[in-house]
């Protein structure tokens, strides 16, 4: 199997990796420093094939990367990863580029907006590496859980290269996702990422985080 990094160590992070090692992958959690209390902790509670170090043994290691570090700071990450070590690998962003300092509901911040995405920032950046976007429009609970939501709910994925897709997809897969709607390329990412508004505006009005999106056809 392949191995899989993971940049950042919130919530989502600890989700996607811990579900990620129960699937039998070896997965490396990385931070800004080697020895990020929240990285150490997930690892020795998700034994031998779990592990932790900088953004930078992160990048070296995996040949699947997901960004799950705030949107505000997610192209420093890469930068201070360095953004040749990212060349011909998959990078799975599942970032929202939120201006969390508004407040909620959730906006996005200003240079995310309209006319570009963070994933399309990230292609930029790197263009040899292979973005894809996705699981971005559910809660963090649910993202590598699919199986706890309903069996129609649809999980979409955009992304210019075909091959690194399809990996994807296997993923989401094993996620627990049975109906996934492939939008095309990165620029799809604008619309993935401007769900968050709406996703805030339903969860205003539910009081409830665990809802999906079916796309009937």
């Amino acid at each position: 199997m392949k191995k899989i990094g993971i940049l950042g160590t919130g919530d989502v992070g600890n989700r996607i990796a811990t579900r990620l090692v129960a699937l039998g992958y070896e997965v490396k959690m990385g931070s800004r420093t080697a020895n990020n209390e929240k990285a150490v902790e997930w690892a020795k509670q998700n034994g031998e094939k779990a592990s932790t170090g900088t953004f930078t043994d992160v990048a070296d290691f995996g040949d699947i990367i997901f960004n799950c570090t705030k949107g505000e700071i997610t192209l420093s990450v890469f930068e201070q990863a360095g953004l040749e070590k990212f060349s011909g690998k998959i990078i799975v962003d599942i970032t929202m580029p939120l201006d969390l300092a508004k407040g909620f509901p959730f906006s996005l911040l200003p240079q995310y907006s309209n006319t570009t995405s963070l994933s399309e920032e990230i292609q930029k950046l790197m263009p040899d590496a292979k973005v894809t976007k996705s699981l971005n429009i559910v809660n963090n609970e649910l993202m590598a859980n699919g199986e706890k939501a309903p069996a129609n709910a649809t999980m979409l994925l955009a992304g210019n290269d075909a091959g690194a897709k399809e990996e994807v997809k296997t993923i989401l897969t094993q996620f627990g996702w049975k109906d996934i709607l492939d939008l095309g390329g990165i620029q799809a990412a604008r619309g993935m990422e401007s769900f968050s508004s709406m996703w805030a505006y339903v969860y205003q009005a539910t009081q409830n985080a665990n809802f999906t999106i079916t796309i009937n056809r």
